[in-house]
């Protein structure tokens, strides 16, 4: 059995529908631990580069709009690292199906989950779907210091960069 990670975002419409508790009771089960936690604004560019690999889809602008909350009055998502044995193949079993109408009952996409009148499936979970794709997305969603353990190479690099400060 192998360590891994994975990236866990619980989407807009999670939040809206405060399923939050819900969902990490749920992944409780797997006891899997958590290695980082955080609430993300999604930025275009964000939304963009996660779902990449569907950019020639013709559902593209509206998987990009879904994460960014623009269907939802919650502009923002849950993003968390679970790290564990099997962690991918455990959450993707509690995840359930992509297709919410698809996903076992039990499933979190398939307790909370629906597929809009216009066709957007609110799937409430993101669940990386292998090694690679997990160590992309973590490393797009969150920095090395943001992660309680060392789970990838990292150097240290002096940056100047803007930032927002407490006034």
């Amino acid at each position: 059995m192998a360590r891994e990670q994975t990236l866990i975002l619980i989407k807009p419409d999670g939040l809206s529908k405060s399923l939050t508790g819900n969902i990490l009771t749920r992944l409780s089960e797997s006891r899997l631990e958590i290695a980082a936690a955080k609430c993300v604004r999604v930025t275009r560019e964000l939304a963009e580069e996660h779902y990449k690999q569907l950019h020639a889809k013709p559902f593209f602008d509206e998987v990009i709009r879904y994460l960014m909350g623009e269907f939802h009055d919650r502009k923002k998502v849950m993003a968390f690292i679970y790290v564990g044995e099997n962690a991918i193949k455990w959450v993707r079993a509690i995840a359930g199906a992509t297709n919410p109408e698809q996903a076992d009952p039990v499933s979190i996409r398939g307790a909370f989950g629906r597929i809009t009148t216009y066709g957007v499936y609110e799937n409430v979970i993101h669940a990386s779907e292998n090694l690679a794709e997990a160590e992309r997305e973590i490393k797009l969603w969150f920095q090395p210091d943001e992660i309680i353990f060392d789970l990838y190479p990292t150097k240290v690099a002096e940056s100047v960069t803007k930032t927002r400060v407490w006034v």
